[in-house]
C-alpha cells in the first residue's frame, strides 16, 4: 500500500516513480533524542529511506541507530562537519541510487524531533497538490504541546537591531515575536500560508528543487543555511509553504546548547555569511555596524554582571572571546 501511494505521489510530482521518502538526519550527541526521532518515523505510512549522519558523536549514537533501527542508514562523518556538510552527505547518499528508485521528495530533519502521526504525509500531499511549492515545513510545537516559531522573513536590518538589542530590554516588549521581527501572525491560525523560509527542523523538498538550485551551501558551518537556500529557491522562482496540518515537535538546541559561546559566534557568521550573498556590500555595512554596537552591549553587560559577583572569571572570559568574535562577523 506504501509502495503503490508513493507510485502515484511521484508521478503527479512529474518526477520518476519511487516508492520511498528520503529522510536526511544529522546527530551529533544526542543518542537519546535521535532514538525517540527515529522511533516516531515509524508511524508513517509511506516507504522511507533514512539515512542518518553521525558528526563523530562520543555518545554511541551510531552504534544505537544500528542495533536499534537496522534498517537506516549510518554513515559516519568521522569529524564535526557541520549541519550543511554533513546534511548534503546523507542527501547525496538518497540520490546516489539509479534514477529510477531515487526518492522524490527530500526531508532535512533535526535529530531532536518528534514527528507526529500523518505529518510526513500531509507534507508530501501537499506538494502533490501544489506543484510550485518547492519546499513545505510544518507546524513546530515545544515539548509541552505550545507552538514554536517555526515560519520566518528572510533577515532584515530591523530584524538586526532587534535581535542585537532585543525587545522588552531594549527596545518595546510588543515588537517580540511580531512582523517587524521576522514572525508571521498567520502561524496562530490552522490554515497553510506562503513564508520566506521555515526553522531547519523539519523541511520537505522537491528532488527536482535540487536540480534548480543545487544543495545547502557548505560554507555555513551551522546556522542560516537553510535561509541562505531558501532564497536561491525564491530567487529560482519557486514558493515556500508552512503546512500545519503536518505536526513536529520540536525540542531545541540538543546539539546547539553544548557550546553556547560558540554558537553565538556560528550564529552570527552565518547570518553576515547569508546577508553578504544577498545584499549590496552597503547594507551589509549597516548590519555589520548594528552587530559591533550590540556585541559592544552585551560586553558591558558582562562586565557588569562580572563586577557584581553574578558570574566568574571563566564565565566573564568565555563571554567576552565570543562577543568579540561575533562581533567581528
Amino acid at each position: 500500500m506504501a509502495s503503490r501511494l508513493a507510485a502515484v505521489i511521484g508521478a503527479r510530482l512529474g518526477v520518476p516513480v519511487s516508492p520511498t521518502v528520503g529522510v536526511a538526519i544529522v546527530s551529533y550527541n544526542t543518542c537519546a533524542l535521535l532514538r525517540d526521532c527515529l522511533a516516531s518515523l515509524q508511524h508513517c505510512t509511506l516507504a522511507l529511506d533514512v539515512v542518518v549522519v553521525d558528526n563523530a558523536s562520543r555518545d554511541g549514537s551510531a552504534a544505537m541507530v544500528r542495533s536499534e533501527f537496522p534498517a537506516v542508514t549510518v554513515l559516519d562523518a568521522g569529524t564535526n562537519l557541520g549541519f550543511a556538510r554533513a546534511t548534503n552527505l546523507a542527501l547525496r547518499q538518497l540520490l546516489a541510487a539509479d534514477r529510477a528508485s531515487r526518492p522524490a521528495v527530500l526531508v532535512a530533519l533535526n535529530p531532536d524531533t518528534r514527528v507526529h502521526p500523518a505529518a510526513i504525509e500531509q507534507l508530501v500531499s501537499f506538494l502533490e497538490a501544489h506543484p510550485r511549492v518547492a519546499l513545505v515545513a510544518p507546524r513546530l510545537l515545544n515539548p509541552d504541546g505550545s507552538l514554536q516559531d517555526g515560519a520566518f522573513r528572510f533577515p532584515t536590518l530591523l530584524m538586526t537591531v532587534l535581535d542585537c538589542f532585543p525587545p522588552g530590554e531594549v527596545l518595546p516588549g510588543r515588537l517580540y515575536r511580531s512582523w517587524w521581527h521576522g514572525r508571521y501572525p498567520q502561524e496562530r491560525g490552522d490554515a497553510p500560508f506562503a513564508i520566506d523560509h521555515p526553522l531547519g527542523a523539519c523541511m520537505a523538498v522537491r528532488r527536482t528543487v535540487l536540480d534548480d538550485v543545487g544543495l545547502l551551501d557548505e560554507g555555513f558551518f551551522m546556522y542560516a543555511e537553510e535561509v541562505e537556500w531558501c532564497w536561491r529557491i525564491r530567487r529560482a522562482g519557486w514558493a515556500i509553504w508552512q503546512q500545519p496540518a503536518a505536526r513536529v515537535t520540536h525540542v531545541g538546541g540538543g546539539a546547539t546548547r553544548q557550546f553556547r559561546g560558540r554558537m553565538l559566534v556560528a550564529l552570527w557568521q552565518s547570518r553576515m555569511r547569508y546577508l553578504r550573498q544577498a545584499h549590496s556590500p552597503a547594507t551589509v555595512r549597516l548590519h555589520a555596524l548594528v552587530l559591533a554596537l550590540g556585541m559592544l552591549r552585551a560586553t558591558l553587560l558582562a562586565w557588569r554582571a562580572y563586577r557584581a559577583g553574578a558570574i566568574d572569571r571563566d564565565e566573564l572570559r568565555a563571554r567576552l572571546w565570543a562577543f568579540g568574535t561575533a562581533a567581528r562577523g
